[in-house]
């Protein structure tokens, strides 16, 4: 029973803002009932609730946070004037959030700080090297319904006449600003439209194109290699894979030097169900963290 992996125990802490170093002048930034609010209580709340609050700035997530931990105040300040604490099921709850708080300060001491910046570069450096850059291509076009008027429309075009103008008076497309599709890469049209734009020279007027959308006119203003991402533009993806497979690699340690007993028969029977048809794949991380840099290119 040692071979099952623990990802709801990882993604849990892994959701987790570090636990704060409190400081030596731990401010009290608030009082209920003359119950000191600190600045330490502001700061484990964050770690607890503080990947919710993402969508709140600064200022608006210390208020968010004041209030949660005001609220927490005065709801154990009134468990405790009705004496919740001194039943049996309070004992059991505290003897598990101390076991969760061990846990969490485990996992910053030797799992989350145990992954280092230098760790994440060289995984970038390696993958970077491997990443070909891909060309993208800045077109404009018309959109008309028959081929009769795109040849129409080409012939003008070859004669001079202004691109963006000709699109503006004449193109379908009404979201494309004189017929101007900015930058874009393989993949990103349709196969006919691609294919035609890719195989153009930059300046030159494509013949008519038929799409399912109708038939176009395309012209390329620019080609240029798609920039590869930055090592900032993708630490943090890399340090939170880095961050998993250490916790997998450590927890895997722990578990297979300890002597687990599930005694539950059901619990015990899905486990090695599951282990059987595959489900848990233990010992192992699904991603790789230099994948990320490709996947943001």
């Amino acid at each position: 029973m040692k071979t099952w992996s623990a990802p709801l125990l990882i993604a849990a802490t892994l959701a987790l803002s570090p636990l704060p170093a409190v400081a030596a002048d731990d401010a009290v930034v608030a009082k209920v009932d003359g119950v000191d609010i600190k600045q330490s209580d502001l700061d484990f709340a964050a770690s607890e609730v503080g990947p919710r609050l993402g969508n709140y700035g600064p200022e608006d997530r210390r208020r968010v946070l004041m209030q949660y931990v005001i609220e927490n105040e005065l709801m154990a300040a009134a468990g405790d004037k009705d004496k919740l604490n001194a039943a049996e099921a309070f004992q059991l709850r505290l003897k598990y959030h101390q076991r969760q708080a061990l846990r969490d300060a485990f996992f910053d001491a030797k799992i989350r700080n145990a992954v280092s910046e230098e760790a994440a570069r060289k995984v970038y450096d390696e993958r970077i090297k491997q990443v070909k850059p891909e060309q993208e291509i800045h077109a404009r076009h018309v959109l008309v319904a028959t081929e009769a008027e795109a040849k129409e429309i080409a012939e003008r075009l070859n004669k001079g006449e202004d691109f963006a103008v000709v699109a503006k008076e004449k193109s379908k497309d009404v979201n494309a600003e004189g017929g101007d599709l900015g930058f874009f890469g393989r993949g990103q049209m349709v196969k006919p439209f691609e294919d035609a734009a890719f195989a153009l020279e930059v300046g030159k007027i494509s013949a008519p194109v038929q799409t399912p959308f109708g038939w176009h006119i395309i012209k390329i203003e620019e080609k240029r290699d798609r920039a590869l991402p930055s090592f900032d533009q993708v630490k943090e993806a890399i340090v939170g894979q880095l961050v998993q497979q250490k916790a997998q690699e450590i927890v895997t340690g722990l578990r297979d030097g300890a002597k687990i007993e599930v005694l539950d028969p059901e619990i015990k029977k899905s486990m090695e169900d599951a282990q059987f048809r595959g489900e848990v794949p233990a010992d192992k991380t699904e991603e790789n963290p230099s994948e990320n840099v490709e996947d943001n290119h």
